[in-house]
């Protein structure tokens, strides 16, 4: 699935539109800073007089009141700095939390919105990778704009008029200074945001190559791969590595241009105010307050070009993420889409094609009519669409064409999740969630009581095991169930499935991790399962499905076959063939 392209704008309108429910923190947090800045920048012009008092003095005794008013004014606009900030820093801790938790959140809801599909091109540890950095991208960015952004646009203003009125020439220069200050570190961040994206990029590759080989390292083991994996992991860092080398480089080059500008300003200012001062235009005061004001300029300016690049950096972090939230759903309810509502359960496969690829269709006009409360099952070589039939009629995939109808009613029309709790499905290799078996089980009816919980894993046979462990249900499993066997893993599946009770039941290979013995328990609670639901069963292993209503027998995206064991065997066909291979022993 291909990202769409994200601007600058695109991001911070996703930043503002999750800041305004807290826009009232925010107006504080920058009227507190507004208030900090304008004390300090009153300063120098405090200490200006100050010197101005001591080289006009008569005597120190005759300066001392005003020396000490002049001390005491500076020490109350310091105070006023540090209250109003203590006020903005605090409000900060409760703004930025907020805000970040609200965009973790509509991260959280959008990815898992996304179609099949999409789960399948993209690393869940990219993923996850991608959610956190929005938060932190915002994090920085509202960070640099209170902290940076807005007081250094106070200080300019208030420096720049306060030099104009002490001598309009430096004020002037200062400002061409400014100008091109900004200017410059503007135009080497916006050069600079390609290789920023770049490094980003290859920041989510090297997460997306762990968390593949995190997840894999069973197989790592099992084919002695760990020389390989340790390659693989050795390129991608050194790209990264290579990258953020390049980008440490170019902010270390602008870097030393600025320290050289820095330089050249302020001995040009103190150069010119010498002439000033020779000429009576200036008092001594007056260089305390030039020094003063360019100080601050200097301090702001200084970190400006830092704050420029680390704003990029975080809005290259951004970008992937917001990407992902302008992205277009693969699979979206039609506008109008109605609740499904399910009596019967029959369904109807009308000329239904559909393909992975745009060469290849895996269904072509692919027709079948399961009756309501029947059971079939699919059968049929490997490829040949069983499971796609499953994944279609789920609507984890859309057709390209022809319809998929249930009880009169297209499920292209209908809601998604009205769809979904009409089915059940329990999968060849099911995955749990790494909380308590309770919690597992409860997740196909979150209502349902504990008396519920334990009836639907007795019905599964797998309240013995549970009931074994040290702390029953409120065991946790591990993540993706790790610590469960497979036979285990899909009695619980089976159990959340029996507590769900939805109309229509999918069994893909839902026996096929058990053993003999466990296959036997668990016939009887499938029997159970089944009752009164239309039921499709995908298997390999034909002998799951001899009590089936019908079998249906798929080739090449198809029907090729249809009836029960007995007719389908009295046919010299594909279905025929499979059970010998099976009977002989190769997959029984």
């Amino acid at each position: 699935m291909l990202m769409t392209k994200v601007s600058t704008g695109q991001i911070f309108k996703i930043f503002l539109k999750q800041v305004k429910p807290f826009r009232g923190l925010a107006f504080l947090i920058l009227a507190s800073i507004a208030l900090a800045e304008g004390s300090l920048v009153a300063v120098p012009w405090f200490y200006k007089k100050f010197f101005d008092t001591l080289t006009a003095a008569g005597s120190p005794a005759e300066a001392m009141p005003h020396l000490v008013s002049l001390l005491l004014a500076i020490f109350a606009l310091h105070g006023g700095h540090w209250i109003f900030y203590r006020v903005a820093n605090l409000t900060n801790n409760h703004f930025q939390p907020r805000v970040m938790v609200a965009l973790q959140r509509l991260s959280f809801a959008n990815i898992l919105t996304h179609s099949y599909s999409f789960f399948a091109n993209n690393f869940v540890g990219s993923l996850v990778r991608k959610v956190q950095r929005l938060a932190r991208s915002f994090e920085d960015i509202s960070d640099n704009a209170m902290r940076h952004f807005f007081p250094l646009s106070i200080t300019i203003t208030g420096s720049l008029i306060a030099l104009y009125m002490r001598s309009p020439k430096i004020a002037l220069i200062t400002a061409i200074w400014v100008a091109l200050f900004i200017l410059g570190n503007y135009l080497v961040s916006i050069w600079k945001l390609k290789y920023d994206e770049r490094k980003a990029a290859k920041d989510s590759e090297v997460t997306g190559v762990i968390a593949d080989a995190f997840t894999n390292s069973t197989n790592i083991k099992l084919f002695t791969s760990l020389d390989n994996e340790r390659s693989l992991f050795a390129k991608v860092t050194d790209e990264y590595r290579r990258l953020q080398t390049l980008t440490w480089n170019l902010a270390e080059i602008n870097d030393a241009f600025q320290i050289g500008f820095i330089i050249i300003i302020e001995f040009a200012v103190m150069y010119l105010a010498v002439g000033l001062w020779s000429r009576g235009q200036l008092t001594i005061g007056d260089f305390a307050l030039f020094q003063g004001y360019l100080i601050s300029l200097f301090n702001v300016m200084w970190n400006l070009g830092r704050i420029i690049r680390r704003s990029y950096e975080s809005i290259a972090d951004a970008k992937e993420m917001v990407a992902i939230l302008h992205t277009p759903f693969e699979i979206a309810d039609k506008n109008g889409a109605k609740k499904l509502t399910v009596k019967n359960g029959g369904i109807i496969f009308k000329d239904a094609t559909f393909g992975y690829r745009s060469n290849r269709n895996i269904l072509d006009k692919f027709n079948l009519k399961i009756s309501p409360r029947e059971k079939v099952a699919f059968v049929g070589p490997s490829g040949s669409g069983k499971s796609t039939l499953a994944k279609l009629i789920l609507r984890f995939h859309d057709i390209q064409a022809g319809k998929i109808i249930i009880d009169k009613q297209d499920i292209s029309l209908v809601t998604q999740n009205s769809l979904r709790e009409q089915i059940s499905l329990v999968p060849q290799d099911p995955i749990l969630f790494h909380r308590t078996l309770r919690e597992n089980i409860r997740y196909g009816r979150p209502q349902a009581s504990d008396a519920a919980v334990a009836l639907a894993a007795s019905q599964a046979r797998c309240a013995n095991f549970i009931e074994k462990l040290s702390s029953g249900y409120d065991t946790y499993v591990g993540e993706r169930g790790i610590k469960l066997s497979g036979g285990e893993r899909q009695r619980v599946a089976i159990a959340r499935a029996i507590l769900k009770n939805a109309p229509i039941l999918i069994l893909d290979e839902a026996t096929s991790s058990l053993d003999s013995e466990s296959e036997a328990l668990i016939q009887e609670a499938l029997e159970v399962l089944m009752k009164d639901k239309t039921t499709i069963v995908i298997a390999h292993r034909l002998s799951t499905i001899l009590k089936m209503d019908r079998i249906v027998v798929i080739d090449n995206g198809q029907v090729a076959a249809m009836g029960t064991h007995n007719e389908l065997m009295r046919e010299n066909g594909l279905y025929k063939k499979l059970w010998e291979i099976q009977s002989s022993g190769f997959l029984k």
